[in-house]
């Protein structure tokens, strides 16, 4: 325990360092793992691979379900087509191509060349995002939220394509074939699994009454246990259903939202620790040393040509501009999914296995030190990056009850408008919509009908969906598109 503690505060420690270092924090977790391992001055031995697969099994499992709580669907579903054939056509081609570059250089057999591929077709959506709120770099357009649809949708067909080409090179009397009926079992199932369950998990949050707010964050982590794991014991992708529950319930009202997206949002903080801190010990840098030449030449080679040469050809029919899918191909870190992956081989017994666990390791530091330091970097040069708001600290906050319909929403009152200059009581607001509090200045005032309103004030407005529109109307904000 006091081990567990100390290297879990040394991670939080270094996370604080990182931004004002320029390293990833991703890095310095990985960092803290090794020089705790056999070849640091930590010394814990630790070479449990099946120990280390479970629990980033069990990490990956809840940071999905967190990234499908944050994700909003009116935010993705304009580029739900693209973020669908990079999850899906990219991982695919980025298989491909590295498994040619890896068979033609380094004459690896052509199935555990393109093993390596899968291993590492996926990005991960904890470094990608990470990466992004440590840099507070915002992206225009429609980058981000595809960006933040492709890292949490490519995971269940790099984990599909691993499996299947272990099963492959495990069992050689087996027929390619064989294994596209598993890809629709997998990607149906868990759809299917997910969207049910995510539902019914809805529905009991709202209507089990529990005793103490406490107890509704345990539910929320057996709903999401439940959910993986009944994916995965009819043989859907766990990982998909988690991702589509989330996602059902980060798009819904229900009771205490927002401390419970809080909540998850810590847990999943504290699974990507533990997951790079096992994966940190369970490598030796002494091994990595022998691969060097090999795991380097494939790292640059993803990095800048089957990466970009995946995200144009995903992305070809789409209206997006050239420097736009070149940040989309920038962004594409990988992370602790990668190395995960590369312990199934080791635990199927794989030739070669440990080779690869090295190799895909020492892809991901390279990954996340070179794409990770210069994103910024890259994206001026773009063009593309643009300053993200600096989101108001109310001193307030709203917990919707899950049977109705408000929402609590800042709403700016625009030079020239109907409100520029005139009374609350003036407006004629609909009468189920309440203005809270008025931000002016750095300054919170308590509003009043005969308060007077200026261009700049902030408005914190709490209305149902169609009195929003007309308040936003009144304060002369464009108006939201409506989502069922």
């Amino acid at each position: 325990m006091l081990i567990a503690g100390l290297l879990l505060l040394v991670s939080i420690v270094g996370s604080k360092a990182s931004g004002r270092l320029g390293v990833p924090s991703l890095l310095l977790f990985l960092a803290v793992g090794m020089l705790a391992g056999t070849d640091g001055p930590g010394g814990i031995q630790f070479t449990n691979y099946a120990v280390a697969q479970g629990i980033g099994t069990l990490a990956l499992a809840f940071i999905l379900f967190q990234g499908g709580l944050s994700t909003s669907w009116g935010e993705v579903r304009p580029v739900l087509k693209r973020g669908l054939s990079l999850a899906t056509l990219g991982v695919l081609l980025t298989t491909g191509l590295m498994g040619l570059f890896a068979h033609a250089v380094f004459q690896l057999p052509w199935l555990q060349a393109l093993l390596l591929g899968a291993v590492v077709s996926s990005t991960d959506a904890s470094a990608v995002f990470t990466v992004l709120k440590e840099r507070r770099l915002g992206l225009k357009g429609d980058i981000a939220p595809l960006l933040e649809l492709e890292s949490g949708g490519n995971d269940p067909m790099a984990v599909f394509l691993t499996l299947g080409l272990t099963g492959l090179i495990s069992d050689p009397g087996l027929s390619p074939l064989s294994i596209v009926p598993l890809f629709f079992q997998q990607m149906v199932l868990g759809g299917v699994i997910g969207y049910v369950l995510g539902r019914l998990s809805l529905w009991a949050i709202n209507r089990l009454q529990l005793q103490f707010e406490g107890l509704y964050s345990v539910m929320t982590i057996a709903l999401a246990l439940i959910v993986f794991g009944a994916a995965a014991v009819v043989g859907g992708s766990g990982f998909l259903a988690v991702y589509i529950a989330g996602l059902i319930l980060g798009n819904a009202a229900f009771i205490h939202k927002r401390s419970l997206q809080q909540f998850h949002d810590g847990l999943s903080w504290l699974m990507q620790i533990g997951m790079f801190l096992t994966l940190g010990l369970l490598v030796n840098p002494h091994e990595l040393l022998p691969t060097a030449g090999l795991a380097l030449a494939c790292a640059l080679f993803l990095v800048f040509v089957a990466r970009p040469v995946s995200v144009f050809l995903s992305l070809g029919r789409s209206s997006m501009q050239p420097q736009d899918k070149g940040m989309v191909a920038w962004v594409g870190l990988r992370g602790a999914v990668p190395i995960v992956l590369a312990t199934f081989p080791l635990l199927a017994g794989v030739p070669n296995a440990t080779t690869l666990f090295n190799v895909v390791f020492f892809i991901v530091l390279t990954s996340v030190l070179l794409q990770g330091t210069t994103l910024s970097l890259v994206a001026r040069l773009l063009g593309v990056r643009e300053d993200l708001p600096v989101p108001t600290a109310y001193p307030i906050t709203y917990l919707p009850t899950g049977h109705d319909k408000g929402r609590m929403t800042e709403v700016e009152v625009a030079r020239g408008s109907q409100a520029d200059g005139s009374r609350i009581v003036d407006l004629e607001l609909p009468s189920k919509a309440l203005v809270i509090l008025i931000h002016r200045a750095g300054e919170f005032l308590v509003p009043k009908g005969a308060t007077l309103l200026h261009s700049g004030d902030s408005l914190l407005v709490l209305a149902g969906q169609e009195e929003l529109q007309e308040v936003r109307l009144k304060l002369g904000q464009p108006q939201l598109p409506h989502h069922r």
